[in-house]
């Protein structure tokens, strides 16, 4: 190429001519590069599509990908891959809508194994598959076999009977009420087909409590553990199935008591009786630190200690929830790691003071000793939550480590604490304690791995040697990035379970972490070595002063206003994010972009998967219907229920309440019937009397607002939405063949009979129904060729054929399970 030619093409390219037809790349390219030869600018073009195409290429992909995959291995993130697949089979498992019986999964299990073992030579590359294939399938075996061997016998219908058993725990909660866990011996007027083997029964007196292991008896208000408050929300029966407890209700009046049955030689060397005298022991020392401290700060206390969390006030729970700091309350990785390091410098340092014993003895050995001791103490005393079992098995692996010289923090600790609660309690997987625990626990690991591998590899060793310098920062770096890493690794749990995220939790876990990591664990630590001397008075008092203080901060936080109430997300977006960060976790070369994929294709989901709201709630028991407008939920009830109330508003991200109307009955000419005692037939009404109380129903909601409730006391409800059906929600059963016709909606908790209304305008919600499909939702949906919006209804429930259900399709008169759905 001449001069000549070069100038030409500057000159081209300055007058902004890029390509013209039939121009090559090399052309395009040199408004960029003006002063190039064209045949060396062509050369340089070919060059790097020849090297992109090599990137690209099949072969090069594979090799990378092998590349990778040697790195992780060499990491030895196989084995942390382990638990990962373990809780994949199990949630696949719990999700099914049947069951994958046992010897089905052995039979896979030992298919994959076997293939996995004979996969050698030019097969070898098949054996991770199949082992990854033969985990998944022994997390479904080991969920298999423990819904078996839990077997919990649930109730199957409210009732009221005699209940006579053993009382295997009890806990105390704000109102001074008594809950007791109950081992049933025996029930009377009705006796129980389907006797549950345990149950939770509140005593609503103030007599003095029956201790752990007296026998206990009364006449009790039973009923099966409830359902989601909305479907997609927990399920509290999946949770009383798998701790065994069968029913929950009270005591009419106050239990009888008797003599504590674990009193001879032998009981008090079995599992129950050494059960027994663990929570006497634990609620002994929960009750000495409320005596010792009192109020909310006392059972606050208490809390940090044996877990019973029922003692606190609903408002001092709310206040930590909001402000970030209700993990606090769970005995976690942050509780008995601070208990043990205290524990272990402590001891360190005191026994470095005895002259010359440093020299004999590896003093810091000695006090991973006793630190090993206490943690285990401190894990019977705390009830056993999954948190505080991860947290003991971690600590103990780290304390452990200390004897052999080896480092103590590492995914691999993380990996064998998650196989063992797996193997242990494969359903705890499915529980947010679990997945928050280890999320959190994983990140913050995860993190610290590879800080210090960027700070060993980035800093010169005369710079690690020096100490002193910038202690106050790094320790306030190391609050701010622990609480950050640990909120970002959990928040998406907290958005899918509790359908909130507190804004301010970074500053409250800041403003916090020095006051519990330096007053409140130290000095609840100090009290309960000195408890069994009776010294643990000032320690305790010490250690309310930084409760009290920890309070004040989260009280601040809270008057921020900065809690955001996130609704409900879609099931696909939650898993692709979760797994997006359980990967980034893991791996460690280029694979981890991988999760990085997973959770933006998660985050893009979210939006595609909300739903709009619903336009009628109807909660499981048929007693609170809700109607969403205009960023409100009427009800039809002044109080609702704030167990099921406060769901739907978190879960629709829904805050106000409208109230119903309240009509007082007539006094003159009442044409309304009293209501029948249950199970009593009363006679019809007379025409005169329908007559009058439709026309009653019909000019009330004529003059109520669309959208709000209005109601005759004790009698019925009704209101007429915005797409004008008419819900009309029952009171008193007798009036339903008089009104089951005047509504498009008919929702009562007793139990009707549909063939005695007269039309079939109605769609008919009852006690029979709503057994069977827990809470409902009811969304509009225009019908093909209709002016008027069809009704799609959504149930919590469907098949009922997985253990935790099956109770809601027992028919206690003939004994059996029935089958099918009630048609809405």
């Amino acid at each position: 190429m001449s001069d000549t030619d070069t100038r030409q093409a500057s000159h081209d390219a300055e007058r902004g001519s890029f390509m013209l037809p039939g121009s090559d790349a090399a052309t395009a390219v040199a408004v960029f590069a003006p002063n190039v030869p064209r045949s060396l600018m062509s050369t340089q073009v070919r060059r790097g599509i020849s090297r992109l195409s090599a990137h690209l290429s099949p072969r090069t992909i594979k090799a990378s990908i092998a590349s990778a995959i040697e790195e992780e291995r060499a990491y030895g993130h196989g084995f942390v891959l382990i638990p990962v697949l373990l809780i994949f089979g199990v949630l696949t498992w719990l999700s099914l809508p049947f069951d994958v019986g046992i010897v089905k999964l052995a039979l896979l299990l030992c298919i994959f194994s076997m293939a996995a073992v004979v996969c050698i030579g030019k097969f070898a590359r098949l054996r991770a598959p199949l082992i990854a294939a033969a985990l998944f399938t022994a997390g479904m075996l080991l969920i298999a076999v423990d819904t078996v061997r839990t077997d919990t016998v649930v109730l199957d219908a409210p009732v009221t009977t005699n209940v006579r058993g053993v009382v295997f725990s009890r806990e105390q909660d704000d109102k001074g009420q008594w809950r007791y866990g109950v081992d049933v011996q025996q029930t009377t007027e009705p006796r129980l087909r389907r006797q549950p083997t345990k149950v939770t029964l509140v005593a609503r007196g103030r007599e003095d409590p029956l201790p752990i292991g007296a026998t206990i008896e009364g006449r009790a208000r039973l009923s099966p553990p409830s359902g989601p408050a909305l479907p997609g929300l927990n399920d509290f029966a999946f949770d009383s199935y798998f701790k065994g407890i069968g029913a929950v209700g009270f005591f009419y009046g106050a239990p009888k008591g008797g003599e504590a049955l674990a009193t001879g030689e032998t009981k008090a060397s079995s599992p129950s009786s050494l059960a027994t005298r663990i929570a006497s022991m634990r609620e002994a020392v929960g009750e000495r630190i409320r005596a010792a401290i009192g109020g909310d700060t006392g059972a606050l206390a208490a809390a940090l200690v044996t877990a019973e969390e029922r003692a606190i006030s609903r408002e001092t729970v709310e206040v930590l929830r909001q402000s970030g700091l209700a993990h606090v309350l769970a005995i976690s990785g942050l509780n008995m790691a601070l208990a043990a390091g205290t524990f272990l410098i402590g001891a360190r340092t005191v026994l470095s003071m005895i002259p010359g014993l440093a020299h004999r003895v590896a003093i810091k050995k000695l006090a991973a000793s006793g630190a090993l001791l206490m943690v285990c103490t401190y894990i019977l005393i705390s009830g056993g939550a999954v948190s505080a079992l991860r947290a003991w098995i971690m600590i103990s692996i780290m304390l452990m480590a200390v004897f052999f010289d080896r480092m103590s923090i590492s995914l691999r600790n993380v990996a064998l604490a998650a196989i063992i609660i797996v193997a242990i309690t494969p359903s705890a997987v499915a529980g947010p304690g679990f997945q928050m625990s280890f999320a959190a626990t994983l990140a913050l690991v995860a993190g610290y791995a590879r800080w210090r591998e960027r700070r060993e590899t980035a800093m010169p060793a005369a710079e690690r040697q020096r100490k002193g310098r910038g202690l106050v920062t790094g320790v306030i770096a190391g609050v701010v990035i622990t609480s950050l890493i640990g909120g970002l690794a959990t928040s998406v749990y907290s958005i899918a379970y509790f359908h909130r995220l507190p804004a301010y939790g970074l500053l409250a876990n800041v403003l916090t972490m020095p006051v519990i990591s330096i007053v409140i664990m130290p000095f609840g630590l100090f009290a309960m070595l000195l408890m069994p001397f009776g010294l643990e008075h000032y320690p305790l008092l010490a250690m309310a002063w930084g409760l009290d203080r920890m309070l004040d901060i989260a009280r601040f936080v809270v008057t921020l206003d900065g809690e955001i109430v996130t609704g409900r997300i879609g099931h696909l977006g939650f898993v692709l994010i979760a797994a997006g960060g359980v990967l980034i976790c893991v791996l460690r070369s280029w694979l981890a972009l991988s999760g990085a994929v997973l959770i933006f294709a998660g985050l893009v989901s979210l939006p595609l998967e909300r739903d709009h709201l619903p336009d009628v709630m109807i909660s499981e028991d048929g007693r609170l219907i809700g109607l969403v407008a205009n960023d409100a939920i009427a009800t039809n009830r002044v109080r609702p229920s704030d167990f099921v109330f406060s769901q739907w508003q978190r879960a629709l991200a829904v805050e106000n309440h409208l109230k119903p109307a309240m009509l007082p009955l007539p006094e003159a000419g009442d044409p309304y019937p009293a209501t029948e005692p249950a199970g009593k037939s009363a006679p019809p009404l007379d025409q005169e009397k329908v007559t009058a109380i439709r026309a009653d129903l019909s000019s009330a909601i004529e003059a109520s607002a669309a959208g709000v409730f209005v109601c005759r006391e004790k009698q019925w409800c009704a209101a007429r939405n915005a797409y004008g059906w008419t819900i009309v929600a029952l009171e008193n059963p007798r009036l339903f063949p008089a009104l089951c016709d005047q509504a498009d909606l008919v929702v009562t908790a007793a139990r009707v009979d549909s063939a005695k209304c007269p039309t079939a305008r109605a769609r008919i919600v009852n006690a029979q129904t709503l057994r069977r499909t827990g809470a409902i939702e009811v969304r509009a949906q225009p019908d093909a060729g209709q002016t008027a919006a069809g009704m799609q209804f959504r149930t919590s429930f469907t098949a009922l054929s997985r253990p935790w259900e099956r109770h809601r399709a027992y028919d206690w008169r003939t004994g059996s399970f029935a089958e099918g759905q009630p048609a809405l």
